[in-house]
């Protein structure tokens, strides 16, 4: 049997970076919970072309994403900056290759949620996190998200949402991530990782 840890699976995409800081803010929430740990893994961007013309390992960021880190994980998070409301193709893409593991019923029964980032206040954060947590619950995943016991979910100006973490970019020079849209990403990290302990045993 493995020695190693279990862990919660932070799969996304990001085009300008703003998702993945989300991504290790969330990492950094999991770390907190002792016995459990973080696997950051990303997903390549989609082409046009008929050739794969990308080297399989990126020259900068969290590694590719495998199946595998999918069907061992303990929790999932997965996210995404907003396209018309709903996820970024290079995301949808990975996802849509896991029939097999639905099938199988692989990860049935695991906590996951959901994490996004938009350039416009009003940009589809909701609708993109909603949207985001169908193919979740086909797998049979326990949705997790953030409740309003978190008190920077009631105070941000920001991103935050009870549906999961965001971030509010802007359209013009990129926003860094507010403290509580990172203190939002954190609790729910850590949410995350007790949830995938407790569901674990």
């Amino acid at each position: 049997m493995s020695e190693q840890l279990p862990y919660v699976l932070v799969l996304f995409y990001s085009r300008t970076g703003q998702t993945a800081e989300l991504a290790s803010q969330i990492g950094r929430g999991v770390a907190r919970v002792g016995g459990i740990e973080a696997r950051l893994r990303s997903v390549p961007p989609v082409s046009p072309d008929t050739e794969a013309s990308l080297p399989a390992v990126p020259d900068s960021g969290a590694p590719y994403a495998s199946k595998s880190d999918l069907a061992h994980c303990a929790g999932l998070a997965i996210g995404s900056p907003t396209r018309f409301g709903n996820m970024a193709a290079p995301l949808k893409h990975f996802l849509d290759s896991t029939g097999d593991l639905w099938l199988a019923g692989t990860l049935e029964g695991r906590p996951a949620g959901a994490f996004t980032s938009t350039g416009s206040l009003h940009g589809g954060q909701e609708t993109t996190l909603m949207t985001m947590m169908m193919p979740l619950l086909h797998h049979g995943m326990v949705v997790c998200g953030l409740p309003y016991s978190e008190k920077s979910l009631g105070d941000t100006q920001t991103g935050g949402t009870p549906y999961g973490p965001t971030h509010w970019a802007g359209t013009g020079e990129q926003q860094p991530l507010s403290n509580h849209e990172k203190a939002l990403c954190q609790a729910f990290g850590e949410r995350l990782a007790r949830l995938s302990l407790k569901l674990a045993d």
